[in-house]
């Protein structure tokens, strides 16, 4: 399931794309969206990460700059590059939109010629940016341990969440990986939305690759976030099936022994680890403890979330 690379351009004051921007940009395959308002463009950056963000300085004044505050402090849309575009170099504002969040400012300071490299240079960086999942744009192992390290730090009542697919390979074997691919992807929108939905600004959703993800939640709202994605998996999934797979609600798969058995459709296993009850020191104990709990929910049948009840001795009632 691919898309065109897209492009978001914020203009208020609704001005065209810059021409030297335009020009460069016509160069690349990529769609370009443009944008009045903010409420539209965060929304669309959030179902959807684009490529990259470009803001006309001039044309949106501090409403640029609370912008990129907003889509920077958020852990769905921070990883993607933003680029204020201003027709002066005033250092002052330069500076402004450097704290803001802004990976990157083009003003007439620089050639036509630097600009435009400046631009390929911040994409390659992108690319290079290890810490997101290439094929699902969410946050990858190294931004998942530095948000539970971060959750750890504040002492806040958390809950990570270790969601993994149950029957995937088996779905794999008998379609194709470009469905297992499309899979992946249709399930990680689905943990982004549900968890933006219910929990907007302290949800976390993170890939750890293949079938593997991790929700980091408020200790509270752990029943009301994992019961909508079970809910929403349980709905959607079936229809990934050829429709004989789906009436059948199975279909017969190989072993690794070669013997023919049924394979029910995929479900989701979570296992759930939380900090009311256990103490923490680092984000391996963690995801050990996540890894434990998850590997006993994938013992149960269907799609299930099971939380970990177990105490410390030091915090026994």
């Amino acid at each position: 399931m691919r898309t065109r690379p897209t492009v978001l351009y914020y203009s208020p004051a609704k001005r065209p794309v810059p021409d030297l921007i335009s020009s460069w940009l016509g160069t690349k395959p990529f769609s370009v969206l443009h944008f009045a308002t903010s409420d539209e463009l965060e929304t669309v950056a959030r179902r959807s990460p684009p490529l990259l963000i470009i803001i006309d300085a001039d044309g949106a004044g501090p409403a640029g700059s609370e912008l990129c505050r907003s889509l920077k402090g958020d852990a769905f849309s921070a990883i993607v590059p933003v680029v204020f575009v201003a027709g002066n170099h005033a250092t002052a504002r330069v500076r402004e939109w450097f704290e803001v969040g802004a990976d990157e400012i083009i003003t007439p300071l620089f050639e036509p010629a630097e600009q435009r490299s400046r631009l390929e240079v911040l994409l390659t960086r992108t690319e290079r940016n290890v810490a997101v999942h290439p094929s699902t744009r969410l946050p990858g192992t190294t931004e998942i341990e530095r948000e539970i390290r971060s959750r750890l730090d504040s002492k806040s009542m958390f809950a990570i969440c270790y969601a993994d697919l149950d029957h995937f390979k088996e779905f794999n074997d008998r379609y194709s990986y470009y469905d297992g691919d499309r899979v992946i992807l249709i399930t990680s929108r689905i943990l982004r939305d549900v968890v933006k939905g219910l929990c907007t600004k302290d949800g976390f959703v993170g890939h750890i690759g293949g079938d593997d993800f991790i929700v980091i939640l408020p200790l509270d709202r752990v029943q009301d976030v994992c019961s909508e994605i079970l809910s929403v998996f349980d709905n959607l999934i079936p229809y990934q099936y050829s429709a004989q797979d789906q009436r059948a609600g199975y279909f017969f798969g190989k072993d690794r022994r070669g013997h023919l058995h049924r394979v029910p459709l995929m479900t989701l296993s979570i296992g759930i680890v939380t900090n009311e009850h256990r103490g923490f020191s680092h984000p391996a104990e963690v995801s050990e403890t996540a890894t434990e709990m998850k590997m006993y929910a994938k013992t149960l049948p269907g799609s299930v979330f099971v939380v970990d009840r177990r105490r410390d001795a030091d915090r026994s009632e």
